[in-house]
């Protein structure tokens, strides 16, 4: 190809979002790949036996397929095998006792079954989802638009003349409380409570976090409007469908192509240069990297004292854990009802939750980690041999570095080869009491700790997925920085530590994208 408009440093989704929207406007990009596969957290392979196709790590696209970059791309990727494939049946909740609760995709039964779990429950519901659905313009707006924007401020500015500015401030006061506030303050039901306690652990927040309380009222939104959905085939054929979209409109995605340098002259970006010693001119350089990487590798010399100290203060979240299963036949769980549920918690409740984060925060292996259990099969049947089963198992409060064992029964060495499967063994136990006749079922399973993860991918910092801590200071206005980052002309930072943040929203790469013309 010519000489690139758009040099994209990574392949996620931000990425894919910033340079498929770029080409669509008729730019030249080259998205610059330093594995062997292109897709970030997007890959789907054959890790436990043949035939068995999982998602190693992002698995649920209902961020995309509700974003601005879903609306803009969607119609273009389906016409390269893009698809969804849905249940009703989103998420649940699966206590130790074994007591569960499934929420569906029609709010008024969901109304109904909560309501007769504790009387005004399921009105609580009706007024929390449909209070999203009331503000989804300004809410969305702020959680997923360019914040330093003309539109943005006029956005706030209607809504202070609308509320008056102590209505704003009382908005922005409740916006902020922690889900552990909503849920007791809100909620009756231990089962409602326990539903979506989880679930801000997605958000990278934890119960007590700040504003996990608004952020879990998006999610349970979110989830009965438009499902938990699996692309078809596996979210490595999501990257199939970008890349066939990118290069139909003259782009292209190198893999094996390890960015070793932003390259510079004054205060303004040329190019790249590769590790195999390659340069490649470009006006215009997009990094979907941690800020880590950015300061101290990328730009090194060039990169600003103030961007490096900036850099240096920025803190990762807690780590993640992937665990994934082939099972010679669907697991026959011993509670009713949990068939077809796209992502079963198991989890007692709020408490269970905030103390297994509050370990892992603290570098211990939780004792009764919150374990997220995905059936992707029951979805999308291609994902492995006919009559088969596969689960995904994500652990979203494991420590980026291990200290030691909250239960006092592992012997911990870092995330050692040992220490992962003796964690793996924890998890299996706990997803065992819940499934008959499991180990007769068990086939194969592969784990992968915070270290293996971020051996897959660099950006993953101590296997954090979310692109740092999504605390209020390091989020909104203030991510990645509470100032903006000094950077080269021509140089823009995208990706999950950047605003929106974290999931396959797309967010920061759609926002890149419509400042640079798409």
């Amino acid at each position: 190809m010519q000489s690139p408009d758009h040099i994209i440093i990574g392949s996620g989704i931000n990425a894919l979002v910033a340079g498929a929207l770029l080409s669509l406007k008729g730019k030249r990009v080259l998205l610059l790949e330093r594995n062997d596969v292109a897709g970030g957290c997007l890959r789907t392979e054959e890790i436990t036996l043949p035939g068995f196709r999982h998602d190693v790590m992002a698995a649920t696209w209902v961020l995309f397929m509700t974003s601005p970059a879903g609306a803009a791309l969607g119609p273009h990727l389906a016409r390269h095998g893009f698809d969804y494939c849905h249940t009703k049946h989103p998420t649940a909740v699966l206590r130790p006792d074994g007591s569960a609760l499934v929420l569906t995709t029609d709010r008024a039964a969901n109304v109904a079954t909560f309501n007769a779990l504790a009387a005004g429950d399921g009105d609580r519901h009706a007024a929390d989802t449909g209070g999203i659905e009331g503000e989804a313009p300004f809410l969305f707006s702020l959680l997923g638009g360019d914040l330093w924007s003309w539109p943005t401020a006029k956005l706030l500015l209607g809504q202070a003349r609308k509320r008056g500015p102590r209505g704003l401030a009382a908005w922005f006061g409740s916006a902020l409380a922690p889900a552990r506030g909503w849920l007791e303050t809100g909620y009756q039901s231990p089962l409602v409570q326990a539903l979506f306690a989880p679930w801000v652990l997605h958000c990278g927040l934890t119960p007590e976090s700040t504003y996990s309380g608004k952020m879990g009222q998006v999610v349970a939104f979110a989830l009965e409007a438009a499902g938990a959905p699996v692309v078809k085939g596996g979210s490595g054929r999501a990257v199939d469908a970008f890349t066939a979209l990118i290069r139909e409109k003259g782009g292209d995605i190198r893999t094996g192509a390890d960015v070793d340098e932003i390259t510079t002259s004054g205060n303004r970006v040329t190019g790249v240069r590769l590790a195999s010693g390659e340069t490649i001119a470009a006006p215009s350089v997009l990094a979907s990297v941690a800020p880590g990487q950015l300061a101290n590798r990328l730009l090194r010399a060039s990169a600003a004292p103030e961007t490096k100290a900036a850099a240096k203060s920025f803190r990762h979240g807690r780590g993640n854990f992937q665990l994934h299963y082939a099972l010679d036949r669907h697991p026959e769980w011993l509670t009713a009802g949990l068939d077809d549920v796209a992502l079963i918690h198991l989890a007692d409740g709020i408490d269970s939750v905030s103390k297994a984060s509050n370990e892992a925060e603290r570098g211990q292996l939780p004792a009764t980690p919150t374990i997220c259990v995905g059936q992707p099969h029951r979805l999308d049947p291609t994902r492995c041999p006919d009559g088969r089963a596969i689960l995904w198992l994500q652990i979203p409060d494991a420590p980026r570095h291990v200290k030691g064992d909250a239960a006092g029964e592992i012997t911990t060495n870092g995330w050692d080869a040992a220490t992962r499967e003796a964690f793996a063994d924890r998890i299996e136990a706990i997803l065992a009491a819940h499934i008959k006749d499991f180990a007769a079922i068990k086939l194969a399973r592969r784990a992968y700790s915070p270290a293996d993860l971020e051996s897959l991918n660099i950006n993953l910092v101590g296997g954090d997925p979310y692109g740092g801590l999504c605390s209020i200071d390091q989020f909104f206005l203030f991510r990645p920085f509470a100032d903006a980052p000094k950077l080269p002309k021509g140089l823009t930072m995208i990706g999950a530590s950047t605003h929106p943040g974290p999931g396959l929203g797309g967010g920061s790469g759609f926002i890149a994208a419509k400042r640079l013309g798409a």
